[in-house]
């Protein structure tokens, strides 16, 4: 696989999964060539479920959508996210099946995502966390709610505080050491939006990137989700998303916390109570004693549709970010963050 990061422009090294983690690259690419793509890969649902169970492959579902994001080919990006609508393959995504069928031929998760980056004309690059075949666990101290893969507690309404459970791998990965490189040689690190107990505490986690988070130079900035998630995190402010984000790393590492300060319509609002979702709020008064600057943002995009071709159930969102809106204000913060104090 290739190097992290080569040119000398800016270095954004991106950590999640998913949607969360489409929508920023699909933005910074238009920022920078040096982006790394740092995916999840306890994904066990969907499509990818099917996959991982029947065929024992790894999670391609993360992986393809990054792919597909730091893309410059417009038709191979539509081709790759085509999703079979009926026959055996109904549900299944084309660029799930090709990277699967692409391990199996070389034998090598690791080079079936440096093939697809090839084909796919990739602005950047995309690391997967590990290339071991992990499963994601979660727990309570007393042992009463023990919940094991990604789909299980995806779906699940936590019946305890999620913020006394721990996450754990299993069995316990060994890291792609170029996530690691990545980390400690990137000018920004980004914590993409995205569920704070199945997209990012399974990356957060894993010792080897807590550590790279603590040790980089790099300016760590977490995007704030915009909305909390039914029966998981109901009640959530920004800060308390954050204070998540840094207990499963295991320590404080964030610089600047970016969210969301625009205010949505009724029309946008009824949509999201339908998802039994509401607005992540700033919270001031405790952003005001964060040891990370709290910068706040116009960053609401526009409510996506859902795929109904998608057969296969899984949960997504249907809210997103502005993903140009997120991108530039990136790299805004970034620019200030080299200025000397006070200008």
């Amino acid at each position: 696989m290739n190097e992290p990061f080569k040119k000398a422009e800016v270095k954004v090294a991106v950590i999640g999964g998913g949607t969360g983690s489409f929508t920023l690259l699909s933005a910074l690419k238009n920022h920078t060539s040096q982006l790394a793509a740092i995916v999840n890969m306890a994904d066990d649902g969907g499509s990818t479920g099917v996959l991982r169970d029947e065929l024992g492959a790894l999670p391609p579902g993360d992986v393809r959508q990054c792919l597909v994001a730091l893309s410059t080919s417009p038709k191979i990006r539509e081709l790759f996210n085509y999703r079979f609508e009926e026959g055996t393959f109904g549900g299944h995504s084309f660029g799930n099946v090709l990277l699967t069928a692409l391990e199996k031929v070389t034998g090598s998760f690791s080079e079936a995502v440096q093939t697809a980056s090839e084909i796919l004309r990739v602005r950047g690059v995309v690391i997967p966390s590990t290339l071991d075949d992990v499963r994601l666990k979660m727990e309570w101290p007393d042992k009463s709610v023990i919940l094991h893969g990604e789909r299980v507690i995806d779906a699940d309404h936590f019946k305890h505080d999620p913020r006394k459970a721990t996450l754990s791998l299993l069995p316990e990965p060994t890291v792609n050491q170029l996530a690691v490189k990545a980390i400690h040689q990137a000018d920004v690190v980004v914590i993409a939006p995205g569920d704070l107990y199945t997209s990012l505490g399974p990356l957060l986690i894993i010792p080897e990137i807590s550590r790279a988070l603590k040790e980089t130079g790099a300016l760590k900035m977490y995007v704030s989700n915009l909305v909390t998630k039914k029966g998981q995190t109901d009640g959530f402010s920004v800060v308390d998303h954050a204070d998540e984000i840094e207990r499963l790393a295991g320590q404080k590492f964030l610089d600047v916390v970016l969210y969301n300060n625009q205010i949505p319509t009724h029309v946008q609002e009824q949509r999201y109570e339908k998802e039994g979702a509401y607005i992540v709020k700033p919270d001031s008064d405790r952003l005001k004693k964060a040891h990370y600057l709290g910068q706040g943002a116009s960053l609401l995009g526009n409510i996506v549709e859902r795929d109904t071709s998608d057969i296969i159930p899984v949960t997504r969102s249907l809210i997103r970010h502005d993903s140009q809106a997120v991108a530039e204000e990136i790299m805004r913060v970034y620019a200030k963050s080299l200025l000397p104090a006070g200008k």
